[in-house]
């Protein structure tokens, strides 16, 4: 894992930080924001996610069949009317439910580049893409099968935190459109929700340099802080996540067949 991404570079990497392009966020930094979630508790979504991403990176190596490094995270708070600003557009987000172990979703969120490269990849091709073809079918169903089998490994490591079963319904992935609040429905977040925004730089070789976002609506990020409170500790202390191997899940599952129309 590298090193911990500073706030600056996670706006970099998400198209922000551009005096050209700043917006003045409609929210003010409020109690409920900076009261949403103790330091405690965005350091151990800090280590879920580093456990989750290690073995995110695992499987997508072996799907990939190139080298891929996923960072440290980054966790902040915000509001989702703040988070989109920061955002080129339009991107491509994933929503994953959880049918087991949990209750509620998650949103990941990639930029079209990445998808296209990894999209061509798991096709056989060498990643070199087009940027200026617009993205089809066939790579968000690409991305979809990734982000399953991904998120999907993660969870095994989840699993062996909070010590039960956590199981995943077939992720949903689509073009997310910031220019209007047509989203809100899909991802199922309001815009002035407070969410935990946990950043990983990604990198595969020498194809994709960039971030991927993970959103978890503060309820649902607090379920999983009191599953591990309640399960590793006992309600009391602080858990101990040396013990936890984050390279270590199930293997995963067979690839979907994914070939270019004829």
């Amino acid at each position: 894992m590298g090193d911990m991404l500073s706030q600056a570079e996670v706006d970099a990497l998400l198209g922000g930080g551009d005096d050209e392009n700043e917006e003045i966020s409609e929210f003010e930094i409020d109690s409920d924001v900076l009261e949403a979630f103790t330091n405690e508790q965005q350091d151990i979504l800090g280590e879920i996610g580093n456990i989750s991403m290690g073995t995110s990176a695992t499987t997508l190596f072996a799907l990939l069949g190139k080298k891929v490094m996923i960072t440290t995270p980054h966790v902040n708070v915000r509001r989702w009317g703040e988070l989109v600003n920061s955002y080129d557009r339009p991107c491509v987000g994933t929503r994953i439910d959880y049918k087991e172990g949990l209750v509620g979703s998650n949103v990941l969120i990639l930029n079209q580049h990445d998808v296209k490269v990894i999209s061509s990849l798991m096709m056989g091709g060498d990643g070199e893409i087009n940027d200026e073809e617009p993205l089809g079918e066939l790579d968000l169903s690409a991305i979809s099968e990734a982000m399953n089998q991904m998120i999907g490994s993660a969870s095994t490591s989840l699993s062996s935190i909070v010590k039960k079963k956590i199981d995943i319904d077939t992720p949903n992935t689509f073009i997310l459109d910031f220019n209007d609040d047509s989203h809100l429905d899909t991802i199922d977040i309001a815009k002035d929700d407070v969410i935990a925004c946990i950043s990983f730089r990604m990198e595969i070789d020498n194809l994709v340099d960039s971030s991927i976002m993970q959103i978890m609506p503060k309820n649902f990020a607090i379920e999983i802080v009191n599953s591990i409170m309640d399960d590793f500790t006992g309600g009391g202390g602080t858990p101990d996540f040396s013990a936890i191997d984050d390279t270590a899940s199930a293997p995963p599952p067979a690839a979907a067949a994914l070939a270019p129309p004829p």
